[in-house]
């Protein structure tokens, strides 16, 4: 079991390792923020159930000394956290653009928005769909992200289908623990029994394409995934409760689908093999 989560580790921080080198960041960063996750999680996790969390605890399962836990219990790195909220709000306004008929041209194209004054307007789109923010504060965030921009008629004009930052580093950062954190809490999830069964997790994908086959594929994966998730956003909007005030049903669960699309060039990676090999 341990060769196994070696093995499984070695390949889910390789790409994140690279990422890091090219940002700068040394391993001595890394090492106190991993530092810090195993206290956090050793003390709001894995706490023995009807005791309080205490420092000797965490001591235990993290192999860290008493003191050291003490230290990092006095640390926090869970800063800034008003990005996923600033996702969410500007998602839902780009989403509700491109799927209500309201807010498309009669070829069904998102209609440019004049900002106030007019029968459908970008301020109605952002007031039914991102709660309380100021219509100022969403469109100044879409133009920042690329998202939308304005006509010389004063208009809002949609440029994507998705939120997506397109110069925003440290909000794709941001983007990019949440999306692949799903991820992990998903295969963790199915690798223990829970009694609520596994969930889905699938992908598809062989390793022996020319390249010409792999510019086609990456164009009809782009087509067809935008159309599934717009089908799955058209279903969930209509069950949350942001949204929908009058939904009825119990709890408060957060749940989606993550699509991403992969590639790799295996014949450069043996080229570079051999030459490592050969040297």
């Amino acid at each position: 079991m341990q060769d196994a989560i070696s093995r499984a580790i070695t390949k889910l921080l390789r790409p994140l390792i690279r990422m890091l080198l090219r940002n700068g960041i040394p391993f001595g960063t890394f090492a106190e923020l991993a530092r810090w996750l195993y206290v956090d999680l050793a003390i709001k996790e894995f706490a023995i159930e009807g005791r309080k969390p205490s420092d000797s605890r965490a001591s235990i399962i993290t192999g860290l000394s008493r003191k050291e836990v003490h230290r990092l219990r006095n640390l926090d790195f869970d800063q800034g956290r008003d990005t996923g909220s600033r996702y969410n709000r500007a998602a839902r306004v780009i989403s509700a653009w491109v799927r209500r008929d309201r807010f498309h041209d009669k070829s069904g194209r998102p209609l440019e928005l004049p900002i106030e004054h007019g029968q459908v307007t970008f301020t109605d789109l952002v007031k039914h769909f991102s709660g309380d923010v100021p219509t100022r504060a969403i469109l100044d965030e879409l133009v920042r992200v690329g998202a939308v921009e304005l006509t010389e008629h004063g208009r809002v004009k949609l440029l994507t289908r998705a939120y997506v930052p397109q110069a925003d580093v440290h909000e794709k950062l941001e983007i990019l623990g949440t999306d692949v954190g799903d991820l992990i809490r998903t295969i963790d999830r199915n690798l223990t029994a829970d009694p609520q069964g596994p969930l889905y997790q699938r992908k598809v994908a062989y390793d022996n394409l020319p390249f010409e086959a792999v510019v086609k594929f990456k164009k009809m994966a782009a087509e067809k995934n935008q159309q599934l998730l717009e089908e799955f956003d058209r279903f969930l909007s209509g069950c949350d409760r942001d949204l929908n005030p009058e939904m009825d049903g119990e709890g408060r669960w957060r749940a989606g689908v993550g699509i991403y699309y992969f590639d790799n060039d295996l014949g450069e990676a043996q080229k570079l093999n051999k030459e490592r090999n050969s040297s």
